[in-house]
């Protein structure tokens, strides 16, 4: 640890060589300026990872914090005698990869809040709590359902949605609201880890084409081992009994719910096959998908001309969409872009994965990943350019997604739900369990190295 300790704390001051790529790196992590973007972006994070107190939403203090280091970045190029041509590549190879992950993350989270306005996630949730489960069951039920539905929806959506059915039916018993939130985050992180289309972490991974689409799928056992281990644990302490019985009324799905889910898994197959057979980007096979979605919105809208049940605006759900994570990835995205080019990155890369070795680095990162959003910490592995084989890019996918399950902060789920509990689950009650996490940690990094090592 000591070790480590001095690796990343002389980061700061040791100069490095230029990056061997399409841009060149400045080399100036030496510099006073270079020192004072690191600070800007630390407080920044600072923020960010206190908005549980401050209600500061994180993507303001990270887009301010962007513009600072890219200001400074600026005058560094200038003063290092750098090309105004050569500033823009740095910059536009930002963008590039910020207008690809943003557009394919919009249209995902616009299906996810047409499903919702077709009331898809309230029938669910009706079944569920009309079908008076006992405590054990829900918790198993809950957690299988939310690590499934994070591998298309993203973890915050999920263990929101499914939340709400364990509030719902646990509102009586602490105990259980505490336990199975804390399972909730756990199958979130984990389902998100063995498909492209589950966490921004493995969509990043996959965009960058370090890993094919199928290829993610070789961690779904290692992921079940991720969620069960732990989970297992955890069942033990869940009370005997059931809930008492509510006389919840059955939710219909609104006209089209059933054809937008399909919809939304045609969208799928069509990203997949643009990246797959045609070698285009992702994104554009979900803009064709949004397209049909578009076209199916308006052939409601002429079919039920005059049924207030049935009115649906696809813009409406644009405008839903979770503007505040995506503008947070743009902050993330530019910051720690402008920390690489001035050279921090491959400075990184050469303490953790030269200093450490490649296996070490990637578990190391699902750690880090359970303090740190694992959004910036992948961007920055990503950028580092490092040469892994698959094995290690699978590694550092999982880890980098399950890695967030070890503390209540470590994952957008796990924020989320301290506010949808009303102080039954907290920072503490998560970390009574983190031995146990911990454990299927370490039990799916084996299971990976079983399976695919």
């Amino acid at each position: 640890m000591l070790r480590l300790l001095l690796i990343l704390a002389g980061l700061l001051f040791v100069p490095q060589m230029a990056m061997a790529e399409e841009f060149h790196n400045l080399g100036l992590t030496g510099t006073e300026r270079g020192i004072y973007t690191v600070l800007i972006f630390l407080v920044a994070y600072g923020f960010v990872m206190a908005e549980e107190f401050t209600h500061l939403r994180k993507s303001k203090p990270v887009i301010f914090a962007a513009a600072v280091i890219w200001a400074h970045v600026a005058i560094l190029a200038r003063d290092a005698g750098v090309s105004g041509e050569e500033l823009h590549k740095a910059f536009e190879h930002d963008l590039k990869e910020y207008a690809e992950l943003m557009l394919f993350l919009l249209v995902a989270m616009t299906y996810i809040n047409t499903m919702a306005e077709r009331n898809v996630f309230e029938a669910l949730r009706s079944w569920l709590i009309r079908k008076q489960f006992g405590y054990k069951q829900l918790f198993w039920i809950t957690g299988i359902i939310t690590f499934f539905l994070s591998s298309v929806a993203d973890n915050l959506t999920s263990a929101l949605l499914v939340g709400a059915v364990v509030m719902a039916v646990g509102a009586d018993n602490e105990k259980f609201v505490s336990i199975g939130f804390v399972n909730l985050v756990i199958a979130a992180n984990a389902g998100g880890a063995f498909c492209p289309f589950g966490d921004i972490t493995t969509l990043m991974v996959w965009q960058a084409g370090y890993a094919e689409f199928f290829d993610f799928f070789k961690l779904f056992i290692p992921s079940v081992v991720n969620f069960v281990v732990p989970a297992f644990f955890m069942s033990q302490a869940i009370p005997n009994g059931q809930p008492e019985a509510t006389n919840e009324a059955v939710v219909e799905l609104k006209p089209g719910g059933w054809v937008v889910c399909g919809l939304f898994a045609v969208t799928i197959g069509l990203a997949v096959s643009f990246k797959q057979f045609l070698h285009l980007p992702p994104f554009m096979g979900m803009m064709a998908g949004l397209s049909i979605l578009m076209l199916f919105i308006y052939y409601i809208k002429v079919s039920f001309p005059s049924a207030d049940e049935v009115r649906l605006d696809v813009f409406d759900r644009v405008k839903e969409a979770e503007w505040d994570t995506l503008l947070f990835f743009f902050g993330v995205v530019f910051a720690v872009g402008g920390l690489g080019y001035i050279g921090y990155l491959e400075l990184l890369s050469a303490a953790m994965y030269d200093g450490l070795g490649q296996t070490t680095a990637n578990i190391l990162v699902g750690i880090i990943s359970a303090v740190v959003d694992n959004i910036p910490v992948m961007f920055a592995v990503l950028n580092m350019n490092l040469d892994m084989d698959l094995y290690q890019w699978l590694l550092v996918t999982l880890t980098a997604g399950v890695g967030g399950s070890l503390f209540s902060v470590g994952s957008a789920a796990g924020v989320a739900l301290m506010g949808q509990s009303n102080h039954k689950y907290t920072f503490f009650s998560h970390l009574k369990w983190t031995p146990v996490i911990a454990a299927g940690y370490a039990a799916s990094i084996v299971t990976h190295y079983l399976i695919n090592g």
